[in-house]
């Protein structure tokens, strides 16, 4: 059985996939499978996925009945997988990793259940390095009272296979937006570390997915309704709970003054409450730190 599976869910990314594979094949670990997901696009993808199925037998392509959106064909992939006890990783194919991702991720991860690393954002030539303020899990919870950002992209992690499965069984929902956000927060726990070396290139144009999508805010704003609800029920520090709620609530507000739903002022009025909120958590939490310590 393979150590590491590479889930690529695609769809019309022909002019990138072939980039996304060869960062595949060519990494450091060898023991790995790479799953493509066919979400029924119209181009040329999975013809070019297929030839390089033909010369490499690590790769496995899975074909959706129906266009599923890339939360549901991720989890395709991973059931799909063969690593068994081992490791799964997210790849969109219009971007790509570094040749030694699965290396690095493998001998950093030891006996727990998920891994965080950073990634390269790069939009018009312009690379922003982003990666995790922290080290474990105590220190995450300590950042996130600090309302300090989080990146919640699931291109950036590794996780136990088994421990992925568990958590996502019970999500039946077809999302455009803020999938990622959802299911990172399913995957906090008390055995997550991260590491800061730069291992995903994210890659930002003007064709991509996000960028088509952007008028589709009834959509937007039902996925982001939904996740807000979803958070809401689980079994989290008040903490963590507060942090991605704030997020969540911003991007719904910026949703409806971009969609003419609500007015300017409102949307501005509702900036500044939620920026008062945002430093009264921050001044609580460093009250309660010097109480604890007097």
């Amino acid at each position: 059985m393979p150590k590491i599976s590479i889930i690529l869910p695609t769809y019309n990314v022909e002019p990138y996939i072939e980039r996304a594979l060869q960062s595949c094949i060519n990494q450091t670990f060898k023991d790995i499978e790479i799953i493509v997901v066919d979400d029924c696009g119209h181009d040329k993808s999975i013809e070019i996925a297929k030839d390089y199925a033909n010369k490499d037998e690590r790769i496995k392509i899975i074909h959706n009945e129906k266009n599923l959106g890339t939360f549901a064909s991720r989890n395709i992939g991973v059931l799909n997988s063969n690593s068994g006890g081992g490791y799964v990783m997210f790849l969109d194919p219009d971007d790509y990793l570094e040749l030694n991702a699965c290396e690095i991720c493998l001998i950093n991860i030891k006996d727990n259940n998920l891994l965080q690393f950073g990634f390269k954002k790069n939009e018009n030539s312009e690379i922003d390095l982003i990666y995790p303020k922290m080290k474990d899990y105590k220190e995450f919870k300590k950042y996130i009272s600090y309302f300090y950002f989080t990146p919640w992209n699931l291109c950036s992690l590794m996780i136990k296979r088994d421990f992925f499965c568990k958590k996502i069984q019970n999500f039946d929902y077809k999302f455009i937006y803020a999938e990622d956000m959802l299911v990172y927060i399913s995957l906090i726990n008390e055995k997550m570390i991260f590491i800061k070396d730069c291992l995903y290139n994210y890659i930002i144009h003007e064709s991509s997915i996000s960028k088509e999508n952007n008028e589709k805010y009834n959509t937007y704003l039902a996925n982001l309704d939904f996740t807000l609800s979803m958070i809401e029920k689980m079994d989290l520090s008040k903490n963590i709970l507060r942090y991605y709620s704030y997020f969540i609530k911003m991007n719904i507000y910026q949703f409806l003054y971009k969609s003419h739903k609500i007015s300017y002022l409102k949307y501005k009025f509702f900036k500044k409450k939620e920026k008062f909120k945002k430093i009264c958590y921050i001044l609580l939490f460093k009250i309660s730190r010097l109480r604890r310590y007097r």
